[in-house]
Formats: C-alpha cells, sequence, structure tokens
C-alpha cells in the first residue's frame, strides 16, 4: 500500500540519534538548543523554542499571547482539531471565519466581522503548506491590537511575498510540527518561533512546568545556588536531546525535502489539467507552497468515495484533509453549527489528498497517476 504521507529516515539520521543516546544528555541537553538555534536560523526568526508537539506549540503559544478565560480567538474550520482546540486548553473559545472555497485558506475578509472585545488572537493556517493572506490579516490584528500566530505545522519551507514562513515577518509567533508525516520529524515534536524577547522568555518558562533557576529572575535570592521558583502555571511539554538529534539531522536535508515534494506536485498538476472533473488549487503569486499535502478537488462531489475506494482497491492510500473542525461532535454539542462556515463545508466535501512524501517513487507516482486517470476513463 502506498501511503499519503511518510518519512524519510536516512543513515545519517540513525547516526545522529545514536551519538544522542551515547551521550550525557538524554533530554533538556545541548542538542535541545542546537536545534532550536539551527531552526530560528532557517526561517530568519530570533528564538524558537521547541516543544513535545505542534499541539504543545499552539497551548503554549496561545498562553503566551495572553488567551484566557472567557476570551476567544479567530481560525479557520479547515485544519486539524488542534488549530481550534488550543482555544479550549486556555479556557477561551474558538471562533471559526469560513475559508476561500478555491484553496482552503481562511478568508481574510471575513476576519473582521468575527471581532468583538473578547477576540484576543487570530491563528490562520497554512492550509496544505500555501501562505494565507498574511499581510492583510496582519493589518486586520494591527487594528485591533491582536496577537496573531501562524499554524506552520504544514508550512515549514514555503515563503509568503519573498520572506520565509516562520520568520514572523507579518506575526507574533509561528507554530511548526514535526510528526512524521510533516516535512521533518522528531517523532513527535513543535517548535515556536518569534521575534520577540518577552514572548521568547514566556515560553520557555511555560514550557516546563513555570519554573526558572535563573537568579536574576528569582523573587527570593538568598536560599543556595540549588533554589529554583515556580512562578507561573506551566507544563512538561518538554522535548528530549534524541529527539532534537534527529531534528538537526532533519533539518539538514529540509530544502531538498521540499524541492522534492513540490517536484511532485509539478507532476500531478500537469497529468491532471487534463482532466475537467478534477480541480488543482493553484499556487499564488508571491506565496511559495511547501506541499504538506497535495489536495484536489472533485467537480462532482459524488465521485469521492467511489475515487477513494478505487484508489485503496488499487494499493493506494489517500486521506481527506479534513473534516472541518465545527463538524465534530465535541463542537456540535457545544452548540456549532454545520452551516455556519458553508464554503468549508462545500470543499470537504470535494476533496482528497494524494500521497506526497520526499521517498515517493516516480514508478508509485505514475500509479496513482494511471489509476485516477483511469477510474474517469472508466
Amino acid at each position: 500500500m502506498i501511503p499519503y504521507g511518510k518519512q524519510f529516515i536516512d543513515e545519517a539520521d540513525s547516526e545522529a540519534v545514536i551519538q544522542a543516546l551515547k551521550s550525557d544528555w538524554l533530554t533538556t541537553g545541548p542538542k535541545v538548543a542546537e536545534f532550536e538555534q539551527n531552526f530560528a536560523s532557517y526561517v530568519g526568526a530570533k528564538y524558537a523554542v521547541a516543544v513535545s508537539s505542534g499541539t504543545a506549540a499552539l497551548h503554549l503559544a496561545c498562553l503566551a499571547g495572553g488567551l484566557a478565560k472567557g476570551d476567544e480567538l479567530i481560525t479557520s474550520p479547515m485544519t486539524f482539531a488542534a488549530s481550534a482546540n488550543c482555544a479550549f486548553y486556555c479556557g477561551a473559545k474558538p471562533v471559526f471565519a469560513d475559508i476561500h472555497k478555491e484553496n482552503g485558506l481562511i478568508d481574510e475578509n471575513l476576519i473582521e466581522e468575527k471581532i468583538n472585545s473578547k477576540t484576543r488572537i487570530i491563528i490562520p493556517v497554512h492550509y496544505a503548506g500555501l501562505p494565507c493572506n498574511l499581510e492583510k490579516i496582519k493589518e486586520i490584528a494591527d487594528k485591533h491590537n491582536l496577537t496573531v500566530v501562524e499554524d506552520a505545522c504544514h508550512a515549514l519551507g514555503a515563503e509568503y511575498k519573498n520572506t520565509k514562513i516562520g520568520d514572523c515577518a507579518y506575526s507574533d509567533m509561528a507554530v511548526f510540527s514535526f510528526h512524521p508525516v510533516k516535512h521533518i520529524t522528531t517523532g513527535e515534536g513543535g517548535m515556536v518561533t518569534t521575534n520577540s524577547e518577552r514572548l521568547y522568555e514566556k515560553l520557555l518558562a511555560l514550557r516546563s512546568h513555570g519554573i526558572t533557576k535563573d537568579r536574576n529572575k528569582l523573587l527570593n535570592k538568598e536560599e543556595g545556588p540549588w533554589f529554583y521558583e515556580m512562578q507561573e502555571l506551566g507544563f512538561n511539554y518538554r522535548i528530549t536531546d534524541i529527539q532534537c538529534a534527529l531534528g538537526i539531522s532533519q533539518l539538514a536535508k529540509v530544502d531538498e525535502f521540499i524541492e522534492k515534494r513540490r517536484e511532485i506536485a509539478r507532476k500531478y498538476d500537469e497529468a491532471f489539467s487534463g482532466i475537467n472533473k478534477i480541480e488543482i488549487i493553484k499556487e499564488m503569486a508571491n506565496r511559495k507552497n511547501a506541499y504538506h499535502l497535495y489536495v484536489i478537488k472533485l467537480k462532482d462531489n459524488e465521485d469521492r468515495l467511489k475515487l477513494f475506494n478505487h484508489l485503496k482497491k488499487n494499493g493506494i492510500s489517500c486521506q481527506v484533509h479534513y473534516i472541518p473542525v465545527h463538524w465534530h461532535p465535541y463542537y456540535q454539542n457545544l452548540g456549532y453549527k454545520k452551516q455556519q462556515c458553508p464554503n468549508a463545508g462545500l470543499f470537504y466535501q470535494r476533496i482528497i489528498s494524494l500521497p506526497i512524501y520526499p521517498g515517493l517513487k516516480n514508478e508509485e507516482q505514475e500509479k496513482i497517476i494511471s489509476s485516477i486517470k483511469n477510474f474517469y476513463a472508466g
């Protein structure tokens, strides 16, 4: 079975992990700091904080951004649940702005109407690796004194107007995931980038129980050198040196990984451009797509289940990204309505994610393309 996504691990990655296992540090050691420094340098941000998952990164970014009980954040319904669940983790409420029906990105023109006195944060999601209209979103956020947290879990290596996603040129923080199907992996893991020293210090503290050992920050400086203080309620969202050793090795190959994804996407684009029942999500001017996902839209939504089963029967695993967040039973039980974001609903009913990952072989992609062409020729 050809998977829709898969990690790429080579001998250099394995050796990096082995060396970490042989070192004196298995967690919270020098490899964490090295990974953070390398990652910040790659995306062009001043600071990076590595954590245990992309979900943990979203949670900490919201807390650092001041989201609290009774507040609201605005995000896209076309995303993994964590992009919205992070509001609930803080005692706040997620509010959904509908998407552009042609590409699945949050419709920046619908954000402002969702803003009220409770709104604190906007989380635009770079769906499938294609950047949102960050300039417009930043203008809205600045007008209303809101924090922007980019959900860049799909978008490592993507670019917007000649800036790299994660450099926070148009945001306060950006969040990444290192799950095995993402651009690089640490097994599980995540990162928050920022250019704010204040947010950086807050993220560091929240990552590790809200505890500090920094004598300059201690309220009680009279105790011995062993002393530490828990100054706020934080979490154990730390990541290990073992994982970060893998992350360092993976990051060295990220441009190669992204170019391979883009090559696969170009081949799909060319193959499907002549099938009138398939719509391609096109790359946009001044926005470089990192292609975490390759999503096709079917003009006839009744074809989806048939095509899905046809591909599965032919040994090809595909997926649907995503069921709109507010459609899930948890959200429905809270009073969210399926019809509140109609574009997201229509988009969901027509999409399929095809296999795309650096290790996808040419003959495997040819099989996928042939299977889809045969389905429509049938």
